[in-house]
């Protein structure tokens, strides 16, 4: 009997020490989820308070419904250039201004990273004339909010006009940028004309993505005249959590969490912050 009670207690302390190992294995687990897609908007210079709430803004608050909407959310500086080019590149690469052009040689960059790794990246501007386009203006397009133009390591290919979006989804490469021209993007026109844009424009993406296996995020380069930068940002897909996020988020945190997704190094000011994890299913 002694035997069998001494055989029973090994059986119940090998479980033990199995389900042990199982839980650390789990816990090390990645905690960002690996999208098939993700589309990155961006709009420009208003303040958190001109979105969330906002009568203006019914469509911006119908996705936070949808997702997670981060109610600590801040740009990194002001202007608007140095904010585009830390999203793509985890720092602002020395740029304190709007002035063009900006050229940075063998920098590292999301882009170019996703591209090494095997995945793809295109960034996509509204009213720019035509693929691969330098120049620092044309019409309502602007260099300054197209941040990965401005790296040498991101081929033509990467910098498409917002005509070449495809409708057919499954067509988008890894991660995609959306830049908006100067009127759809808030800058020069209404709250309300932009909310207008972005539900005519990536609503259709965005129910695709809830069943897809891909992810819209929706942010804002900089708050208007604010010195706490407070932005609006939500992000709606198929591994999204429904609810209001309360940690404090940057931009190098959203670079973060798109580069734990793929398993590439964070880079610059990315590194210092931690991925966004408590918003998943």
């Amino acid at each position: 009997m002694r035997v069998r009670r001494l055989s029973v207690a090994a059986v119940a302390l090998a479980a033990l020490a199995a389900t042990t190992v199982y839980a650390q294995h789990a816990a090390a687990a990645p905690a960002v989820p690996r999208p098939d897609h993700i589309v990155l908007v961006m709009f420009e210079n208003k303040n958190y308070s001109s979105i969330s709430g906002s009568s203006s803004a019914p469509y911006f608050n119908s996705l936070a419904s949808q997702g997670a909407k981060f109610t600590n959310s801040y740009a990194i500086t002001h202007p608007s250039q140095p904010n585009y080019i830390a999203l793509v590149s985890g720092g602002v690469q020395g740029v304190t201004n709007d002035d063009c052009p900006k050229n940075f040689t063998g920098k590292e960059n999301l882009a170019h990273q996703l591209n090494a790794a095997g995945f793809s990246f295109t960034g996509y501007s509204e009213a720019m004339p035509s693929d691969g386009y330098t120049g620092c203006s044309s019409g309502n397009y602007r260099r300054k909010h197209n941040g990965w133009v401005n790296f040498d390591n991101v081929p033509a290919s990467g910098n498409l006009t917002y005509a070449s979006f495809p409708s057919d989804f499954t067509k988008l490469p890894t991660v995609s940028f959306v830049s908006p021209d100067m009127c759809n993007d808030m800058h020069d026109c209404s709250v309300g004309t932009g909310d207008t844009w972005l539900r005519n424009n990536l609503d259709a993406y965005a129910q695709w993505a809830k069943t897809h296996n891909s992810l819209l995020i929706v942010t804002f380069d900089e708050s208007g005249v604010s010195l706490t930068n407070k932005i609006f940002t939500v992000f709606v897909g198929q591994h999204v959590k429904p609810g209001n996020y309360s940690e404090s988020i940057n931009h190098y945190s959203v670079l973060r969490t798109i580069e734990d997704a793929y398993g590439l190094a964070a880079i610059g000011g990315a590194a210092s912050k931690s991925p966004i994890t408590d918003c998943w299913q």
